[in-house]
């Protein structure tokens, strides 16, 4: 018969020709899901490129530079990196950097000041220190006579005083000429004056005590001078706030004078 042409099979028991049909059908649908995927998938990627630009994602071109993030993040070191100066870009531009003020010290940092304390006035003195020779004695005044200024010399009181020639200047504000001091070096013993020419330097402090106060000097020279030409030396010249101090000079008291000159230490 006709229907013995096609026996079932033995495997499945599906008829042939519904087997012919089912395989027809899963080529159908496996073209239709290439063909989907062929249209599909373009767009799938098209999509998914979209959504990596997303503009929420991307600060707009628009944007300051500064608002950008670096395209990479930079390895770590596996060591800290050594502190750099910072560049001059870093720094803030003149108009914000605040005016100066005054600069002060740290307490450690301090610096002295000199004082400038006002000389007090014009007065006579009566007293003549020199701490860097042990020199310290009263001062006397002593006006030259007559006979001394037609002579021009004068001997002083025999004694280890100083003596003020009152004829010349007078120490403190408002001197108007050099302040003379002289005094008697000696032989054959100790004596203040002596020390004029052997202890006394440039540099060192003269403290003069007056009836006013106190007036500091520093030396500036020590000089000696021939006995019979002093009347013709400089240190006559009219000079405000000088001191001069005349003694015999210790290595020939006979033939020379020593001469200290000293100048206000705080003019």
């Amino acid at each position: 018969m006709e229907h013995e042409a096609h026996p079932p099979s033995p495997d499945s028991g599906i008829p042939v020709t519904f087997r012919r049909r089912g395989y027809f059908l899963v080529a159908s649908i496996a073209a239709i899901l290439v063909l989907l995927m062929i249209i599909l998938v373009p767009q799938l990627i098209t999509r998914s490129s979209a959504a990596g630009n997303d503009p929420a994602a991307v600060p707009d071109s628009t944007h300051s530079a500064t608002s950008l993030k670096p395209s990479a993040t930079p390895p770590a070191s596996a060591e800290p990196s050594e502190p750099t100066e910072p560049s001059a870009s870093a720094l803030p531009s003149p108009a914000a950097v605040p005016p100066s003020g005054p600069v002060i010290p740290a307490p450690g940092d301090a610096q002295q000041i000199p004082d400038t304390v006002a000389a007090p006035a014009a007065a006579a003195p009566t007293r003549i220190t020199v701490p860097a020779a042990g020199i310290d004695v009263a001062v006397l005044p002593l006006r030259p006579t007559g006979a001394d200024i037609a002579s021009q010399s004068i001997v002083p009181p025999f004694t280890d005083d100083g003596y003020w020639l009152t004829s010349y200047g007078i120490p403190g504000d408002g001197s108007t000429n050099t302040t003379y001091i002289t005094g008697h070096s000696w032989e054959g013993r100790e004596a203040p004056f002596d020390r004029f020419s052997t202890d006394t330097g440039a540099g060192d402090i003269i403290t003069i005590t007056t009836e006013a106060g106190t007036l500091d000097y520093v030396v500036d020279s020590i000089t000696t001078h021939d006995k019979d030409s002093l009347k013709t030396s400089e240190i006559w010249d009219i000079v405000p706030n000088r001191l001069v101090i005349i003694s015999c000079y210790t290595e020939d008291p006979w033939g020379k004078n020593v001469v200290v000159t000293a100048s206000p230490a705080n003019p």
